[in-house]
Parts: structure tokens; C-alpha cells; sequence
């Protein structure tokens, strides 16, 4: 089974991704399911309105789509209130992005955000790549602090900051590795063949609509790791992680 690990919905900035497009690229690719985020203006402002549009096509995709919920944390206790809506209306996850909603990992803003996943079982999305708020390093040292969460690193780093995505897996068992952007000859298979990280700390993901989904599909496909840690990275691992 494959699922892609990081989809964002809507319209961006730049780029824009409806449902029925999503599901077209899923059914022609072989994707079984995707975790569904809103666009970027949703998760750094309108987070209520970003929660129902992802439910709602999760709601319309017969189990295929499945909603990750986003609260920007500068909103404090309503912060946590969108959680629980998104909660109640079916969301399986928790999506931060610290860029969007101008914040760093360390100031202990997000903290109450990671307190609800906790409390009900999620895993939680983190974006890194971009200095200086949103960091692999930083996202390991605030997953140290929440030992009992599973962390996965949105596009490991990628571009500039691949070179402490493995240190940081290292310092936090409970993070995740993201194999979007990143070369299998390079990035990824540093990843694998560490003896402290492994297949099993990867999770496949397109981080659509930035990208190629057939190219980040078939970078996977094609990387010379065994069939049975190939399923690890493209569904088992995440799988796991939403129970």
C-alpha cells in the first residue's frame, strides 16, 4: 500500500491543487492515500475555514484523502479549540509549519498544539528547511522534549539543510525522515544504511503541489533498497504512525 505522507490542498501563493486533480494523479500513480494539509493561507490565518475544506474532501474520497488539522499557536487556547473541531470532523493529524505562522520551534509557542496531539494520538508534520525558524536540529532537540510524540521531518531538511537531517534522526528516535526532494544516492541512502535510522524512520511523501508526484514516486521506486524496506518507506512507516 502507498501513501503519500504530505499533500497541501487549495490555492497557494504560487500553486494550487484541488481534490479531483489529487485523486486523478493518486489513481494513475498506484497511491492508495494521501494526508491532505491546506494551503498555505489556511495554515498561517484561516485555520478553521483550511480544517473544513480538507475534511470535506477527505469526506468525498471514500477513505483516500485523509485530513491532517492546522492552528496557527500565536491564538493560545482558540488555537487548540480549532484542533478539537478539526478533531471531531475526522483530521488524523497535526501540521505545523513555523515559517507560516512566525514562530520557532523552541519558544515553547507550540507546545500546547503538541499537548492535544498527544492527548488524542496524533503524529506531527513539521516543515524544516528554512532558517531560521523551521530546522532539523531544532525539530530534534523540541521532539526530545515530547519523547512519547512521533515527529516527521517535512522534506528532511531539503534543499540546504540535508546535511543535519541524519544528525538530527539520530538525536531523536521519535522523528521521521521525509524523501521528497531528496536523491536517493545521496540523501536518502545515507538515511537507509545508518545503523541508528534505517528504512523504518522514512516516510514516502510528493509534497504536492510543489512538485513532480511522478518524479518523487519514481525516485522511490527506483532506489535500490529492498523490497521489504520499500514498503516501509512508501506506507508501512506512516501507517504505523497514524495507528
Amino acid at each position: 500500500m502507498i501513501v503519500d505522507a504530505h499533500v497541501r490542498l487549495g490555492q497557494g501563493r504560487e500553486v494550487a491543487l484541488e481534490a479531483d486533480t489529487l485523486l486523478t494523479t493518486m489513481d494513475r500513480l498506484g497511491i492508495d492515500a494521501a494526508l491532505v494539509a491546506p494551503g498555505e493561507r489556511c495554515i498561517a490565518y484561516d485555520n478553521d475555514e483550511g480544517n473544513a475544506y480538507v475534511a470535506e474532501a477527505a469526506a468525498r474520497s471514500d477513505g483516500r484523502l485523509i485530513p491532517y488539522a492546522v492552528a496557527n499557536p500565536w491564538r493560545g487556547a482558540a488555537a487548540v479549540d480549532d484542533l478539537r473541531r478539526a478533531y471531531d470532523a475526522g483530521a488524523r493529524a497535526l501540521n505545523v509549519d513555523s515559517v507560516l505562522q512566525g514562530f520557532d520551534l523552541l519558544d515553547g509557542l507550540v507546545d500546547p498544539l503538541l499537548e492535544f496531539a498527544r492527548e488524542v494520538g496524533w503524529f506531527v508534520y513539521v516543515r524544516t528547511g528554512t532558517p531560521p525558524s523551521a530546522l532539523p536540529l531544532p525539530l530534534a532537540s523540541l521532539a526530545r522534549r515530547f519523547p512519547d510524540l512521533a515527529f516527521v521531518m517535512g522534506r528532511s531538511g531539503a534543499t540546504d539543510f540535508w546535511i543535519d537531517a541524519a544528525p538530527a534522526l539520530r538525536h531523536a528516535p521519535n522523528v521521521y525522515g521525509d524523501t521528497c526532494y531528496a536523491p536517493w544516492d545521496t540523501v536518502l541512502s545515507e538515511l537507509a544504511r545508518d545503523p541508528e535510522i534505517g528504512a523504518s524512520r522514512l516516510v514516502f511523501s510528493t509534497d504536492a503541489p510543489y512538485t513532480v508526484p511522478d518524479a518523487e514516486l519514481g525516485r522511490v521506486v527506483d532506489w535500490p533498497i529492498s523490497d521489504a524496506e520499500r514498503a516501509e518507506v512508501l506506507g508501512d512507516v506512516v501507517r504505523r504512525l497514524l495507528g
